[in-house]
């Protein structure tokens, strides 16, 4: 909730601005109108061989938990520059990104993820700063009772499924929370059967 402007200090008040049919922060002072969209988080499902890296969060939210290296996209970056840095950062790792592979809006949080397949360039790699461990996995020994999130999840699910038909698609779909306690969600897919 904001309570203040960010472009005079003077406080501000929800409402819809004239033109607009949404409600927006509004400063009767400066007349800024404050819209709130968003937020891009990319990453990627960095390859190497038939093993994929993953990540053991060190920050929270979900701290001790696997995933992808992934993150918010700074100003003035593309999305698959986003998702190299994210990995550099989280894995020290360099990878070749290869194309996109998944996205999933998230609108109970605000979030549109951008996932891409990505190619490690060497296996020079090790945790960074917001990893405890980072290791490469087969299939077989991913961890997926201790995934950080559920579009990870879904991301490694649908990646190993498309692997083993010998056909990468692009996946495109929300994740919806259905239940708070315990937290549950559905999955549905634009274009897909299952």
């Amino acid at each position: 909730m904001m309570q203040y402007c960010s472009q005079c200090g003077a406080a501000v008040r929800l409402g819809v601005p004239e033109g607009d049919n949404l409600p927006r922060y509004i400063c009767d002072s400066c007349r800024k109108i404050h819209y709130e969209n968003p937020k891009v988080v990319a990453g990627c499902i960095p390859e190497w061989e038939d093993k994929v890296m993953l990540c053991r969060r060190a920050i929270e939210p979900r701290y001790g938990l696997w995933t992808l290296p992934a993150g918010f996209m700074e100003n003035g970056e593309t999305t698959h520059q986003a998702a190299a840095r994210e990995t550099l950062e989280e894995a020290n790792a360099r990878v070749e990104v290869c194309s996109l592979y998944a996205m999933f809006s998230l609108p109970h949080i605000s979030q549109v993820y951008v996932m891409f397949r990505g190619r490690l360039r060497d296996l020079d790699f090790g945790p960074g700063d917001e990893s405890l461990e980072v290791d490469l996995y087969e299939e077989k020994d991913i961890p997926w009772d201790r995934m950080a999130f559920p579009v990870i999840h879904e991301t490694l699910r649908r990646y190993f499924q498309d692997r083993a038909n010998g056909v990468f698609s692009t996946h495109i779909g929300e994740i919806i929370r259905v239940n708070t306690d315990p937290p549950e969600f559905r999955v549905t897919m634009l274009g897909d059967d299952d």
